[in-house]
């Protein structure tokens, strides 16, 4: 064996700790502080080191998540203490009588210690073994007792520390916790495999599960899986050498771990109720990972230790609060299809009603004539629907083994002609919609008319979907430009149902009062492909006119300059082109200009952006935009959005029914702004700030 050069051993270490205090920023803490480029080159460095020199690969490196060789069978693995399940309750009157069983074993003394009250995470469940601050085993939950030796996958999760960061952990201890999929990531990830001609996952957390049991460790590190730890085991069971469950996750920080979001103390059983009705109901839908309840320990962990577990099953200090499911069966009516506002023919699904995360669920979103396709959903179908971390639920896909095996349904065909307007359909390279191309179609209109009024963008209070279909029908309005006539027909708007004078005159000041809006809404509520909010506003404030904004993207030889605006790509570029280049849309943006529409940005940046530095976390519901608008905004003037509050947040952004976010901010000195000093803060200059 080659013997390292001096130095060599020195510099492998250092490259490791540079790497592993990388990872965690940029996993765990969401704070990278070196570029992707920097991370790259000393990882390049450190693997030819030890390619080179055998000898200085240690167990702890970076270069072990890479994957190693494909096993040909998992080893069993017996756990430090046994994982035993959680009992449930399904209801607050569950959970009450749970509290009063603890009154009966431990008098008041529960209720005088209070309650850590976590998320449950619906993800799979791992014990990892350290030895000495090393990662040494990661294992399966198993049969609770004994689990599969799955150490080469779980180093492949960057979330999961190789070598414990600070100090004062045991010598050998079991950490354990979730491996998980975000939802974020498995759609990319199924995005990927659909352009990749391979079949698509049904779910993250069966994806999730199978990412683990993957002989091959390369396969694994291919998946997107992360890690939330939370709680350890000592040998013979000893308690960890901290006096709460809270303070244990405190230190399973300090020592490298993420914990997951949304966790809070409760000092009563009326506190838990509270909190996991807010979570049940609020902040799961804005989660970017499955959970299926929410977790209550006693949060004292010396009366754990009194309470002790039932007959070796579950243990009397914790109880799973589930959740209504968030995954549900039901079958699958029709597959219908509708216009959007830039041509996409989008499809959805028309289901038998269902009782999904505490609502009834009849119709659902299919993303795409694509996944149809990969999927093989057909009408009549039993199909899986769900609804954790989105709004709008989705169809995860068939249960092919519930057909009729004499007759099954037919396979689902695209339609071939707009459903409005029978015009032929278009398809792209490159892109997986199909449009409609006819600017005309009656659908594209009506989409295009309730998009422009919307609150993110021209912002036309009592303008409302019904309200647009009345005009369109009426023959009132056809365009945007349209919107700015309607003063001069205030008769013909009073003669249609509903439209008192009262209601008229405020939609007619409403209209006014939106010319004023600045380029960055008219650009975003023109409709044009690809611009969304942010890049709305980055356009608007780099160019500062529409007129110098359709300058540069019609100029001979391509539109460089709208390419060099940072955070701009090709494919805006592109579009935005496009469309300044279109006959109709010039004479659109024409006649709203002669109805005295602004479209100039009046505060557009010099140079240098007003967030810039900056770090934002979100919470509760804003006025008018959603947390991505907000995100996007944010963003695009040059700061960043984080899920925790912590010393170094500059602002948290909070709008109505803020959750535990707004105490922690307050405790921390963390400057708290809304909607309105936002707004006010993104279109200050430079020289104002």
């Amino acid at each position: 064996m080659t013997v390292p050069p001096p130095g060599a051993a020195a510099r492998a270490a250092a490259l490791r700790d540079q790497l592993e205090r990388a990872s965690h920023e940029y996993y765990v803490l969401d704070r990278p502080t070196i570029s992707d480029r920097e991370y790259d080159a000393r990882f390049r460095e450190l693997q030819a080191l030890e390619s080179e020199f055998p000898a200085l690969r240690t167990p702890d490196s970076p270069t072990m998540r890479v994957g190693a060789e494909p096993q040909s069978q998992f080893r069993k693995h017996t756990h430090l203490v046994p994982m035993i399940s959680l009992g449930n309750a399904f209801t607050e009157g569950e959970l009450a009588a749970w509290e009063e069983r603890l009154g009966r074993l431990v008098a008041d003394d529960a209720r005088r210690a209070g309650y850590a009250c976590e998320l449950k995470i619906d993800g799979a469940a791992v014990a990892l073994t350290y030895r000495d601050g090393v990662l040494a085993t990661g294992a399966t939950r198993g049969n609770g007792t004994v689990g599969e030796d799955v150490t080469a996958n779980l180093r492949t999760i960057h979330d999961i520390p190789l070598r414990l960061r600070g100090n004062g952990f045991p010598p050998l201890f079991e950490v354990r916790g979730e491996v998980y999929m975000p939802f974020s990531l498995f759609e990319k990830m199924n995005e990927e495999r659909v352009q990749a001609g391979e079949p698509v996952f049904a779910n993250p957390r069966n994806s999730a599960a199978g990412a683990l049991r993957q002989l091959d460790p390369g396969v694994t590190a291919k998946r997107p899986l992360r890690f939330f730890a939370y709680s350890v085991a000592l040998p013979d069971d000893l308690p960890p050498d901290v006096p709460t469950q809270w303070a244990l996750l405190d230190l399973l920080e300090t020592w490298g771990f993420p914990v997951a979001p949304r966790r809070e103390r409760c000092a009563t059983i009326d506190d838990v109720h509270a909190w996991a009705r807010h979570v049940e109901h609020q902040v799961r839908a804005e989660l970017d990972f499955a959970i299926d309840g929410g977790v209550v320990k006693v949060d004292s962990l010396p009366l754990q230790k009194e309470l002790g577990v039932i007959g070796s099953r579950e243990p009397r200090w914790a109880i799973a609060r589930k959740f209504a499911p968030d995954i549900a069966e039901t079958r699958l009516v029709r597959i219908g299809v509708n216009v959007g506002r830039t041509g996409s023919i989008n499809p959805y699904a028309e289901l038998e009603a269902v009782e999904l995360g505490g609502t009834t669920v009849r119709m659902a979103t299919l993303h795409n004539f694509d996944l149809i396709r990969d999927k093989d959903l057909r009408v009549g179908d039993v199909v899986q629907v769900k609804r954790a971390g989105d709004v709008i639920p989705q169809v995860i896909g068939p249960i092919p083994e519930k057909r009729d095996a004499a007759h099954p349904p037919a396979a689902y065909v695209p339609p071939a002609a707009c459903p409005v307007c029978g015009t032929p359909v278009r398809r792209d390279e490159e892109e997986v919609a199909i449009y409609c191309p006819n600017v005309g179609c009656p659908g594209r209109r009506l989409e295009a008319l309730v998009h422009f009024a919307s609150r993110a963008a021209m912002d036309i209070r009592g303008l409302s979907y019904a309200r647009i279909e009345q005009l369109v029908d009426a023959g009132l309005v056809r365009d945007a430009a349209d919107l700015y006539g309607l003063r001069d027909r205030r008769d013909a708007l009073l003669a249609l149902e509903r439209f008192a004078e009262k209601s008229v005159d405020g939609l007619l000041d409403a209209i006014d009062a939106s010319k004023a809006q600045p380029l960055s809404r008219l650009l975003f509520a023109l409709g044009i492909r690809h611009v969304g909010a942010g890049a709305a506003e980055l356009l608007a404030r780099h160019f500062g006119t529409f007129d110098r904004l359709r300058e540069a993207a019609t100029r001979e030889g391509g539109p460089d300059e709208v390419v060099a605006v940072r955070g701009i790509g090709e494919t805006i570029a592109d579009a935005v082109a496009a469309y300044c280049a279109d006959p109709a849309a010039q004479a659109l943006l024409a006649r709203l200009r002669d109805a005295g529409v602004n479209d100039t940005e009046p505060q557009a940046a010099a140079g240098g952006s007003a967030l810039a530095g900056l770090t934002f976390v979100i919470t509760g519901t804003l006025p008018t935009l959603s947390r991505m608008q907000a995100k996007e905004l944010i963003e695009a003037h040059g700061g960043r959005v984080t899920d925790s509050v912590s010393k170094k947040t500059s602002a948290l952004l909070a709008g109505a029914d803020a959750g535990s976010k707004l105490e922690k901010a307050r405790t921390l000195g963390v400057d708290i702004i809304d909607e309105a000093e936002l707004m006010r803060r993104v279109h200050l200059t430079g020289e104002n700030r």
